[in-house]
């Protein structure tokens, strides 16, 4: 764990360095569990949004898009339950006086047997070497054994008391696991008490007429108040989808793991209207797309799983969890969930509107049925950031960090380098830049050697670079290095576009999911 711990902080520290996050407000001392993308980072992040959108837009004929506002009426957190239940157990240790999630404090518990049970593991591995079975190893080894049983329980004892809300509950396994504050290392912990986790403000011109409004907590609820609007309007039948990329807020006391957990961060959530009776085939149907658009990325399918939820929320009956192997252990960064029709009615209830769907097929009214898929921005963004990294030790005792970032996702897609400042070649760069940069992001790049350049570019994740040199000007060809190789090919300035753009155009994800 603790050499996990140093990766991700050079990855955290890497992020800032080459301009992909920033600490908010820095020169103000930060602002806590709040960034901001720089550079390299919004481009990276806008190419994960487009991944998303075209996957959900392009790829399917009967989902459509929308961007609905932030602030939303205050009753329609009232209708989602938001007001009521929407809350966080939070804990305080009386000597250092800080705060903390009670769910938090439990799920690092178990981490911590987590990282126990993969330590023997990994002993094991280097003892046997290739003859090494893991599999068998984990079911027959004593210890193993014991820590798993010690695991399960726990995490059964624990799922049940955040289910049934049981406080209490939450507070005796903290007790009972001797789990201390690790800022002052003792026990002396407080009653657990719930937090709800809205933003709230006020809109109007006076304090009398003010109206209590919130920062949308989630951007699903801006499509249900919608459905009726985008149905008519887009002449929509069922099935179909709205799809929305938008803002959400939090008040999380215990915000942590770099961006994994803000305030402010990023959602991309679809919900898919289905007729009652259809919604688990559909939830299978999405659970399985959206698994293949993650592995798509090539990070590795080995650092997938599916968490399938063992007690539902009262509204739904399916959901599952897609996490991802981060540094800090397996995250969730996909939800997938089949809702039933609780929005829907509980949106009708409350304003008062009828919100049914009539159905020309059935010739009836009906509230559909919703799957959602629920991503965040922020957590695939790091994800893939964390995935990517890596340092290597080359021939000769030189040392670089590069970023094998997904070629479709990188901020820069090409950078083009003149061997020389001088004789010509700035001048063709320019030039080739000038034709390339219509349809790739593309950097220029004539300071310091040509290996500190290339070194530059393998650390933003740059996939090609291009140099132009002496012959380029006699034969129009140039050097196209290959980012995770290394390899140099002599190409011609004519293919540099068709070469570039078959590696990082957004399609070639998109032609993985057909």
């Amino acid at each position: 764990m603790a050499q996990q711990d140093d990766v991700f902080k050079k990855i955290v520290s890497h992020a800032k360095e080459y301009g992909f996050v920033f600490p908010s407000s820095e020169i103000y001392d930060g602002l806590s569990a709040v960034y901001d993308y720089g550079q390299n980072g919004v481009e990276n992040k806008n190419n994960i949004k487009r991944y998303w959108w075209d996957a959900m837009t392009l790829l399917h004929e009967n989902i459509v898009g929308i961007d609905s506002a932030i602030f939303m009426h205050p009753t329609i957190w009232k209708a989602s339950g938001h007001v009521d239940a929407f809350n966080d157990p939070l804990i305080d240790n009386r000597d250092s006086k800080k705060r903390y999630r009670a769910d938090v404090l439990i799920e690092d518990d178990i981490a911590k047997i987590d990282d126990k049970i993969e330590k023997e593991v990994a002993k094991a591995r280097k003892r046997f070497g290739d003859s090494f079975d893991e599999a068998m190893f984990r079911q027959t080894n004593e210890r193993v054994a014991k820590l798993v049983e010690e695991r399960e329980a726990l995490h059964e004892r624990f799922s049940k008391a955040m289910n049934d809300g049981n406080l209490d509950e939450l507070r005796q396994i903290i007790i009972d696991r001797e789990i201390v504050c690790p800022i002052s290392g003792t026990r002396n912990w407080t009653e657990v008490r719930q937090f709800n986790l809205m933003f709230k403000t006020e809109m109007g011109s006076t304090a009398d007429g003010a109206m209590t409004v919130y920062l949308r907590p989630e951007t699903a609820q801006g499509i249900f108040v919608n459905f009726l609007n985008v149905q008519k309007t887009g002449r929509m039948r069922i099935p179909f989808g709205i799809a929305q990329i938008g803002k959400a807020f939090r008040n999380e006391i215990v915000a942590r793991q770099f961006i994994f957990r803000m305030r402010e961060f990023e959602q991309m959530e679809m919900q898919f209207f289905v007729r009652p009776g259809e919604e688990l085939k559909w939830f299978q149907t999405w659970k399985e797309f959206r698994l293949k658009w993650h592995k798509a990325l090539g990070l590795g399918d080995e650092k997938y799983r599916y968490h399938d939820h063992e007690k539902l929320a009262h509204y739904a009956n399916a959901a599952t969890d897609i996490e991802f192997q981060m540094p800090f252990g397996l995250k969730e960064v996909e939800g997938i969930h089949s809702r039933t029709n609780f929005d829907l009615s509980q949106h009708e209830k409350f304003s008062g509107k009828n919100i049914k769907y009539f159905d020309p097929e059935l010739n009836e009214s009906y509230t559909p049925y919703v799957i959602e898929t629920s991503i965040g921005v922020d957590r695939m963004f790091l994800s893939v950031l964390c995935s990517s990294y890596e340092e290597q030790q080359l021939e000769g005792g030189d040392k670089r960090v590069v970023l094998h970032l997904p070629a479709p996702l990188a901020p820069v897609k090409c950078a083009v380098m003149p061997l020389v400042k001088k004789d010509g070649l700035p001048e063709k760069a320019r030039e080739i830049v000038g034709e390339l940069k219509f349809d790739f992001s593309t950097h220029y790049d004539e300071k310091d050697s040509i290996g500190k350049r290339y070194r530059r570019q393998d650390a933003i994740g740059t996939p090609f670079c291009i140099t132009v040199d002496h012959q380029t000007l006699e034969d129009n060809t140039v050097t196209l290095r290959e980012r995770d190789s290394m390899e140099q090919t002599r190409v011609s300035v004519d293919d540099l576009h068709k070469l570039i753009h078959d590696r990082v155009s957004i399609n070639s994800l998109l032609r993985k999911l057909k």
